[in-house]
């Protein structure tokens, strides 16, 4: 199990730890006394909150963050062991650990879409190498091997491949636009048709697409994608077309 799988499904073992290690660390400086100013006990708590924030986790970020400005009042600045803040740099202390905490949440949770953006591409990038490798040796499952790749790519129910077949009252364009009966559909907002099958088209046969048992809103790079191996399949039947009839 990699890092970010972890942290997924230990969401609640990150939030105890962004509101507990604050708690731990100011009180462990407190106990240390004058051979710690507040200044580096608040560098100290911002690497506290950082770990938390680098989670990915917004909550985790911002809640580190608060429980680090409240332990730092209340263990760190005077009066001791009180929550009364009456030095304004200690307010500004308090407001830049909160600010520390959602800026590194927001670039950790960044970072990580751009993360899963890439694995994604590289994914489609080897389904639809995977599909040429295919044609490349005539496998005669080539059309069973896209529907399964559409349907991860796509996030869709089911895909089925109709020989022979053309069109549909609902289609995926060449484009990756989504039409159904003379409309466009806008797929980022309303997700995919659920009350019928898409028909995207192979050539000498068409793919059924179906997604009705929930809403799915794939990118119009995922639509592309599912474009491009069905292009796969229509140069692996015009391929085989134009040979039968030699």
């Amino acid at each position: 199990m990699d890092s970010s799988s972890f942290v997924r499904s230990h969401g609640s073992v990150v939030i105890a730890y962004a509101l507990a290690a604050p708690l731990v660390v100011a009180a462990a400086l407190h106990v240390a006394g004058s051979s710690v100013t507040p200044t580096t006990a608040a560098l100290v708590l911002v690497l506290v909150v950082v770990a938390a924030a680098s989670t990915g986790i917004r909550a985790a970020g911002v809640l580190a963050a608060l429980s680090a400005g409240a332990w730092f009042d209340y263990f760190l600045t005077r009066p001791y062991e009180s929550f009364k803040v009456t030095d304004p740099d200690d307010i500004q202390a308090a407001v830049l650990l909160l600010l520390v905490g959602i800026a590194v949440s927001e670039l950790a949770l960044w970072g990580r879409r751009q993360q899963a953006r890439s694995s994604r591409r590289a994914g489609y990038l080897a389904g639809v190498l995977g599909a040429a490798d295919l044609v490349a040796v005539r496998a005669p499952e080539l059309a069973e091997a896209v529907c399964r790749q559409i349907v991860e790519v796509l996030g869709i129910d089911a895909c089925r491949f109709e020989p022979d077949a053309r069109g549909g009252s609902t289609t995926l364009t060449h484009d990756g636009s989504v039409v159904q009966r003379g409309h466009d559909v806008d797929v980022a907002r309303h997700g995919l048709p659920t009350d019928d099958v898409i028909a995207l088209d192979a050539g000498h046969g068409r793919f059924l697409l179906t997604s009705s048992t929930r809403v799915v809103r794939p990118t119009i790079e995922q639509r592309r994608v599912a474009v491009l191996l069905a292009d796969q399949v229509r140069a692996a039947l015009s391929e085989g077309s134009s040979r039968s009839s030699r």
